[in-house]
């Protein structure tokens, strides 16, 4: 039989907060409301102790001083990383370069993901962010877009599981291509693209699911020239954004939040995130990290340093309260990605989970029930 653990503390269910304990082994069996006591059960919780689901990140390039492009090993290292601050599951995330370049990278990732690390974060599958996007939007990425066709995305598909690709849906056939790739499985982001409010209407009445980092590398919100921006705050139910207060200011954050029912954070993370000041590798460039901010040496923002537990914090800081702000950083990229066994804790679903101090510090995480290592 297998062995059940348990949490203690106040515990952040589908129907709300519960105080109580959590049984669970590689899944969670119960939730108990009950009294909870001052001390701790398997180490950690107790009555200060906050039980969150796993934080999942749809956006990740990098951590650790290792960049995803590197292939081999890099996308051990990178959700070794990244799982010591509360992200449980992740999307490994490449950039716009040569086919062969990303084959590469797709490699190393198709082995992480059949030879999932028993001390670090799942992952989940890739998001595909370059190279289909607009040389006019480029961001921190290098200039070597091209049109996807249907069968280039087959594939990279074939060599590891693309969950997510964004396109400019203004180049080429890119918008009629859009159904296509959702047969696949595929769920297709607006971004990096310089295209009309009408064009970004058009994608998402394809079938386009989102908008990657709103706001950032897109065409914005000038009322007499919406942009793609603009098309996301009318219409989507679904994207992501940056909520490292760097990408985003806190004020945008705030209106996309009231805007976009499940907004969701990201981190965009590269190399530097979890390094001290220094020069990184971001794909084929060097960016920059200096005081927490990542930048190409043109001084343009080039992802960042963010981590999951962080941006939680952020948009606490920003006026969401604690369950809609756990909400972005977990339950609403579950639902992304049609995923109903992650993002909650209730009976049933993966034991994915996050123990916060009352500081909202992560002093414990779950994988599929097995204790990580913090130190």
């Amino acid at each position: 039989m297998t062995e059940l653990h348990r949490l203690q503390g106040r515990i952040l269910t589908p129907e709300g907060w519960r105080r109580g304990r959590i049984s669970f082994d590689h899944k969670i069996r119960a939730i108990e409301e009950a009294g909870v006591e001052a001390g701790a059960i398997d180490g950690i919780g107790g009555d200060e102790a906050i039980v969150l689901p796993g934080f999942i990140d749809l956006h990740v390039h990098g951590a650790a001083g290792v960049d995803l492009m590197q292939g081999g090993d890099a996308a051990r290292t990178i959700a070794r990383t990244h799982v010591r601050h509360g992200t449980t599951a992740l999307l490994g995330t490449t950039m716009t370069a040569a086919e062969a370049d990303i084959v590469h990278a797709l490699r190393g990732l198709a082995t992480a993901i059949a030879e999932p690390d028993p001390d670090a974060a799942q992952i989940l599958g890739v998001h595909l962010e370059g190279p289909f996007i607009s040389p006019q939007r480029l961001g921190a990425q290098p200039p070597l877009t091209v049109e996807a066709t249907f069968e280039s995305v087959q594939r990279l598909h074939a060599l590891a599981p693309i969950r997510v690709l964004t396109l400019a849906p203004e180049i080429g056939r890119h918008t009629e291509l859009i159904p296509l790739l959702n047969t696949l499985g595929i769920r297709v982001q607006i971004g990096h693209s310089a295209g009309t409010y009408e064009e970004g209407l058009a994608a998402l009445r394809a079938g386009a699911a989102g908008f990657t980092h709103l706001f950032n590398g897109m065409t914005g919100v000038d009322h007499y020239k919406p942009g793609i921006a603009a098309a996301a705050l009318a219409h989507a139910e679904y994207a992501e954004l940056i909520p490292d207060l760097q990408h985003v200011h806190p004020g945008a954050i705030r209106l996309a939040v009231r805007a976009i029912p499940r907004l969701y954070a990201v981190t965009d993370a590269t190399a530097a995130t979890g390094m001290p000041d220094g020069e990184y590798a971001l794909g084929s460039q060097r960016v920059h990290k200096c005081l927490g901010c990542v930048r190409l040496a043109s001084g343009s923002l080039a992802g960042s340093a963010l981590t999951m537990d962080q941006a939680l914090r952020n948009l606490v800081e920003v006026g969401l309260d604690l369950a809609d702000a756990a909400h972005r950083v977990s339950t609403f990229p579950a639902d992304y990605l049609g995923l109903n066994d992650r993002g909650r804790l209730e009976p049933g679903a993966c034991a994915d989970m996050v123990v916060l101090d009352s500081q909202l510090r992560v002093v414990g995480v779950r994988v599929a029930g097995r204790a990580i290592a913090l130190g």
